[in-house]
């Protein structure tokens, strides 16, 4: 099964993640949009693993300090358009500690540089010209263990635990 650790979003973020979807749309932006329901903020990708106990066990270790999530402004990795995601200290903290755990545990990764994002549109083309963000945020208080799948072709995630 192939697993993440994701920050789940609230209602507000999500609705407003939605609407920079559509503002994109609007302004031509085409590619491989994200699901509404897909929406997330992942912490750390592990990947394909034939149990995921292990993975559970280690990340009932770590600790969250609460803090708050907004939006930064809209990025891109290449292809990969986002829209970036400001936690202060408390997200990089965070995802510092879920890898301490993950690495006292053995449990392998993607090791990249943890740069906090929402995933909009993968293999994107057209230009974001200047998209609005929404003013919208949350407190964080808890991460969880995601399952992706492939169904009927569609990626879907699910929650396995949240901590």
């Amino acid at each position: 099964m192939r697993l993440f650790v994701a920050i789940e979003l609230s209602d507000e973020m999500k609705k407003a993640s939605v609407k920079i979807l559509h503002d994109l749309k609007t302004a031509g932006v085409t590619g491989n949009y994200t699901p509404a329901q897909n929406l997330h903020l992942t912490m750390c990708f592990i990947g394909e693993v034939s149990d995921a106990g292990p993975v559970s066990e280690a990340l009932s270790s770590v600790k969250i300090t609460p803090f708050r999530l907004n939006f930064t402004g809209i990025g891109q990795f290449g292809d990969l358009l986002y829209v970036g995601t400001r936690g202060g200290q408390g997200i990089n903290s965070l995802a510092a500690d879920i890898r301490k755990a993950l690495d006292g545990a053995g449990i392998d990764y993607d090791r990249k540089k943890f740069t906090p994002h929402i995933t909009l549109i993968r293999k994107s083309s057209g230009k974001a010209g200047k998209i609005a963000i929404p003013e919208a945020g949350m407190m964080v208080k808890k991460i969880s263990l995601m399952r992706s799948d492939r169904v009927n072709g569609k990626q879907v995630y699910k929650a396995i635990r949240t901590f």
